[in-house]
């Protein structure tokens, strides 16, 4: 008998062993539509929405956050103009795409360009200059902006109209973006400006033209002559262009969600909710949301959920901004589109620039007005987040995990312990250099404190709205609703009075939880809260 089943368990093995054979590989880190199909991966096949975006326009512009799929866009792009059909064999555009027209591509992608050593104009300069002679033609002009109108002229004379391809348009200002380095973004900005000049006067000589990008900061001062470059950043018919839907995610991978399901003992709907919870979330349409591409095949590849997108990026300037400002509570923000357009390197907004780079994304957008409401994607995104904010503001990023928590906070929450949350932020707080205090503003403690509590991953909203002002934070726990007002070298007593004032309970009192009103005064000279007062509500 035990040898019966020693020979079921080596014939279960060498099962297991075939079908992962048989699974395609992961696309990670791979940018290029030919790699990709060579190398036996999964590819989510969007040359539907690709063939329908190149038949209805011609300029086109698009912003997505870093690691998005662009790049993987781009080459789609360019392979589909130079009519390489055998690469789409199996695809949707393979019987749906006139594979005897053939456009010379021109393909520019500053991500690869290392423009830091010699400088980005003379970098240019060498790299229109080996586009010419790959093209086999000749080039008279000196600027850059003449030089790349010459190109695209002479290689549409003698190839062909020209598709013009541009990936990563922005990196040279977006590598700069920081203070101490605005004055090479706004060079290399003022370069570019002179670049992209030549594309509309080249119109007669262009097939398509397709830019993308991180951010649309730049977008109207680089392309200020350019008035016929459609921007379909938040358009809903491409909203899904690039990174996966949920129905993508359950065909294309579904070898590996079984892989993972066994290996977690989860259920179908467990896995998708989780994934969910981790890595979807993007929206540019208020209605379609998308999974991060680059997140989730890093999960399915390990099988663990955790921090993939953001680890591959370093927010610094972002954090910088925020704390300028001190504005750390990003949550559920109200915006216009037009805020999102009028951005450029003298007019830093840090909400557009969180949207641009994926930090926030759209959560609900009123299609009649054009306003929209702005939060964090996801989980990966916000509790990443959270962690550099409350270490930027501590300066000492391993507080958080030694002596008491994060996790104490959450336990003497859930068991209504107020004294004991009040002594732990406190104990924070003492933790905090004393530069921090230097303002000594009301935004600083009030955002701290937001932190601290989002980062529980208790329900939590900051300056919530009412009919008669704002709370500046609501707890929610299964049990208690707690409704926190701050105040800054005043007392708690204030604090109190102003909650009785606005009523800020009143759209609880249906919850059947216990409400209960906390008044909180920061004292700047003793670096804590030196007035808690409770009140049942």
């Amino acid at each position: 008998m035990r040898s019966l089943f020693c020979i079921l368990a080596i014939l279960q093995n060498i099962i297991t062993i075939y079908y992962l054979c048989l699974m395609k590989n992961l696309p990670i880190g791979i940018q290029t539509l030919p790699k990709l199909r060579d190398s036996n991966c999964v590819y989510v096949d969007k040359t539907e929405i690709i063939n329908r975006l190149v038949t209805k326009g011609k300029f086109y512009f698009l912003s997505r956050p870093r690691r998005f799929g662009k790049s993987l866009l781009v080459s789609t792009l360019k392979e589909l103009f130079q009519a390489n059909k055998s690469i789409f064999e199996g695809l949707w555009i393979e019987n749906n795409w006139d594979w005897s027209k053939n456009n010379p591509v021109l393909h520019f992608a500053f991500d690869i360009y290392e423009y830091d050593a010699i400088g980005l104009e003379n970098l240019l300069r060498l790299t229109l200059q080996q586009k010419a002679d790959d093209f086999g033609v000749e080039i008279t002009r000196t600027g850059i902006k003449g030089i790349f109108a010459e190109l695209i002229q002479n290689i549409c004379k003698k190839h062909g109209k020209v598709a013009l391809l541009i990936d990563e348009y922005d990196k040279p200002i977006i590598d700069y973006m920081e203070f101490s380095k605005m004055d090479k973004a706004k060079e290399n900005r003022d370069i570019l400006r002179e670049f992209y000049g030549a594309v509309k006067s080249s119109d007669e000589y262009l097939e398509f033209v397709f830019i993308t990008g991180i951010s649309k900061f730049a977008k109207m001062s680089l392309f200020s002559h350019l008035n016929n470059l459609q921007d379909i950043t938040l358009q809903k018919n491409y909203a899904t262009l690039v990174g996966y839907t949920q129905t993508e995610i359950e065909h294309y991978f579904e070898d590996y969600l079984k892989e993972i399901e066994t290996n977690l003992s989860y259920t179908r709907e467990e896995l998708i909710a989780q994934m969910k919870i981790w890595y979807n979330g993007y929206s540019w349409d208020g209605v379609s949301r998308v999974y991060n591409p680059f997140g989730t095949l890093n999960f399915l590849a390990n099988g663990v959920f955790q921090n993939f997108w953001f680890a591959t990026g370093n927010p610094r300037f972002l954090i910088e901004q925020m704390r300028e400002k001190e504005m750390y509570n990003v949550e559920n923000v109200e915006v216009s589109n037009i805020l999102l357009e009028r951005y450029d390197l003298e007019n830093l907004d840090l909400i557009p620039l969180l949207f641009q780079t994926g930090y926030l994304t759209i959560k609900e957008l009123d299609i009649h007005t054009g306003e929209m409401i702005l939060d964090y994607p996801n989980k990966e995104v916000r509790e990443s987040m959270y962690e550099f904010l409350i270490g930027d503001l501590s300066r000492n990023p391993t507080r958080m995990n030694s002596g008491r928590t994060m996790q104490d906070i959450r336990k003497a929450l859930l068991i209504k312990d107020l004294e004991q949350v009040r002594e732990i932020i406190n104990s924070i707080l003492a933790d905090l250099p004393f530069e921090t205090f230097h303002k000594q503003s009301e935004g600083l403690y009030h955002g701290l404190v937001h932190l601290i509590f989002s980062y529980l991953g208790v329900f939590v909203s900051s300056e919530v709205h009412s009919s008669r002002g704002k709370a500046d934070a609501i707890v929610e726990t299964l049990t208690d609703i707690f409704i926190f007002e701050f105040k800054f070298n005043k007392t708690a007593q204030e604090a109190i009075a102003q909650i009785n004032k606005k009523n800020y309970a009143a759209r609880y009192k249906t919850s059947n939880k216990s409400i209960t009103g906390i008044g909180v005064n920061f004292d700047a000279n003793t670096k804590e809260i030196d007035d808690w007062v409770e009140v049942e509500l």
